[in-house]
């Protein structure tokens, strides 16, 4: 029984991004579908990383930490991966807490200056 393979404009539409991101993908070598001519298709292995991917973006990762992290796993194995994604996991929790806190105080401010406004006006 062969493996499902997605052609170029199938992954495309499945995970809802761009050629242009798809073919950049493939440039910085997240992805490496096999060729066929000009065709490429994306098998199993390719569909799988497309979706840790998306999710490391999801998240937040730079594409380099999420090209590094496949790598552990091609190199090192699953332990190995799993480790180096609780690292990365609890870096970008702190990196989101600051970004929410910051986000919080702007919206302080600026709430209080619309009060302040308002209060003005009326």
């Amino acid at each position: 029984m062969t493996e499902p393979r997605l052609s170029f404009k199938d992954m495309c539409a499945k995970f809802d991004v761009t050629p242009r991101t798809l073919r950049y993908y493939e440039y910085i070598e997240l992805l490496s579908p096999e060729r066929e001519g000009r065709s490429r298709f994306y098998g199993p292995k390719e569909i799988a990383r497309m979706t840790l991917i998306l999710r490391g973006r999801k998240f937040g990762f730079p594409l380099e930490d999420i090209r590094q992290w496949l790598l552990i796993y091609e190199h090192e194995g699953t332990e190995a991966q799993m480790q180096a994604w609780i690292e990365l996991a609890d870096r970008q929790l702190a990196e989101l807490a600051e970004q929410r806190a910051a986000l919080d105080e702007t919206m302080d401010e600026l709430k209080r200056l619309r009060d302040e406004t308002a209060e003005t006006l009326g």
